[in-house]
């Protein structure tokens, strides 16, 4: 799940808030960082779906290409098409090997003409940046490779009232779902971007480490409620969304990931090819969102009789019932089907369901 660290771990701007507010500290992909506050996991999780969390998820790395073949090299390195991410503009994309195997998946905004910021997930950041610099290298593009991952502090606000909350103290409309713009917030610089991970609406926030305490504080004044990483897993679950390193890896392509739909082979990106033929070919497996019909939780690595593993499982706060996603073969993966899951020694039925696993009533 996350990288090996080496020395001390790091620590973000607001490490010593979540000290003063009694979180317990974690190590994670090299980084001390919150799991759960004194409230536990599923208030966290609660206050998310029914008004509003925050997140400090400052352990995220930032990648910024610019130049005049910015777009041309992001263009060779992303799966998806950046040519149509206008500025001011969002998109979600992998990075894949030769073999199409996942390196990272990750979010890209276009902040000025030829100017893009790329997040990263912390354990693969350094990996991330190393083969964007040799490609760009390699490659002869004329555009600039920087890494930024100590320039920015970042908070995720989410959940039904966060916009409300973070209008409040926004000088200008936020910007929509999918797209970014600066803002003060309390008199702070800010980039505003409206993207989430965790089947809310809200926006994740990108700014100065030294302003990050302020903003911290007053969010949390205003109603947010603080939240950490275990949460942000169950949520993102309930979602479907992929967490790197246990639902993506370079095993894995992205058609059997169920993420075809980020990838345009047609703009040549580095293992388009690859994935193009397991896309014409069809995959041996693919990854389909599971609950289980009785007691128990399926956890990462455990077995899918017949073939098949789960590869993130836990108990849904919200439904009540244990989830996750796994691996199965492809003619056992439509919506309705069942599986049996070896949860240490003992067979725990489950279903295979439509994505997302949770969704918003009417």
């Amino acid at each position: 799940m996350s990288a090996p660290s080496t020395g001390a771990p790091r620590r973000t701007p607001l490490y010593e808030r979540h000290l003063e507010a009694g979180a317990k500290i974690v190590e994670f992909a090299g980084w001390d960082m919150p799991v759960e506050y004194p409230t536990g996991v599923r208030a966290e999780h609660m206050a998310v779906r029914e008004s509003c969390g925050i997140f400090d998820v400052s352990h995220m790395g930032q990648i910024e290409t610019v130049g005049p073949q910015s777009l041309q090299l992001l263009q060779r390195l992303l799966s998806n098409d950046v040519s149509k991410v206008p500025v001011g503009g969002a998109q979600y994309s992998v990075l894949c090997n030769e073999r199409g195997g996942v390196l990272d998946d990750l979010f890209s905004y276009q902040i000025d003409p030829g100017r893009y910021l790329t997040v990263t997930n912390a354990a693969s950041h350094e990996r991330d940046l190393a083969w964007f610099q040799a490609h760009s290298a390699s490659e002869g593009f004329t555009a600039h490779v920087r890494d930024r991952v100590g320039d920015y502090a970042m908070l995720a606000v989410q959940g039904p009232l966060s916009r409300e909350i973070v209008q409040a103290v926004s000088d200008a409309p936020l910007p929509e779902r999918m797209t970014a713009a600066m803002r003060r917030l309390s008199g702070i610089e800010v980039l505003v971007c409206g993207t989430g991970y965790t089947g809310e609406d809200g926006v994740e926030l990108l700014l100065d480490p030294i302003d990050a305490p302020a903003l911290w504080d007053e969010l949390c004044h205003r109603g947010a409620v603080p939240a950490g990483l275990a949460a942000r897993d169950t949520l993102r679950l309930e979602a479907c969304y992929h967490l790197y390193g246990n639902d993506l890896s370079e095993q894995r392509n992205p058609i059997e990931a169920g993420l075809g739909w980020c990838c345009e082979e047609q703009t040549g990106f580095i293992g388009s090819d690859a994935v193009a033929a397991a896309r014409e070919q069809g995959p041996a497996q693919m990854l389909v969102a599971f609950r289980l019909e009785g007691p128990g939780i399926a956890r990462q690595g455990n077995q899918v009789v017949g073939g098949g593993v789960v590869t993130s499982g836990t108990l849904s706060p919200s439904l009540g019932v244990g989830i996750g996603l796994a691996y199965v073969p492809a003619e056992r993966s439509s919506v309705g089907s069942r599986l049996e899951i070896d949860v240490r020694g003992k067979i725990r039925r489950a279903v295979v369901e439509a994505k997302p696993l949770y969704r918003k009533g009417p």
